[in-house]
């Protein structure tokens, strides 16, 4: 008996984490995503480097801030830029992001929906 209710707790401990893992805001995106450059990109006033990142959603105010953040190296590039967030009519099937060039010819992250959200984040 004492067995079943240890594998019970355990059981709803690792639900409960789960959970807690794939829960969205209220602005019904996530708090934190991973995103993949494939080629150096300006991210507000920030030109990138390629790499892997962890894009972090968070709140200054009034106004919604997304943080890039480089993984996997000693020096990591950062870059931090105000996003206005777009609802979309269901949850987004798959990641998608939309970039640019501006005039110096220099590739630029326009917007980017992440897998699930029911929100675009749009710079």
């Amino acid at each position: 008996m004492r067995l079943f209710k240890v594998l019970v707790v355990a059981a709803m401990c690792v639900l409960g984490l789960s959970f807690l893992a794939a829960a969205k805001n209220k602005f019904g995106v996530a708090d934190s995503r991973s995103l993949t450059l494939t080629a150096p990109t300006l991210v507000g006033n920030v030109l990138l480097p390629a790499g892997d990142y962890k894009v972090t959603h968070t709140m200054d105010g009034e106004n919604h801030i997304m943080v890039f953040k480089q993984l996997n190296t000693k020096k990591p590039a950062e870059a931090r830029v105000k996003c206005q967030l777009v609802p979309l009519a269901q949850k987004a099937a798959r990641d998608e992001a939309a970039f640019g060039f501006n005039a110096a010819n220099q590739r630029t992250l326009h917007s980017i929906i992440f897998k699930g959200d029911t929100a675009q984040h749009v710079f």
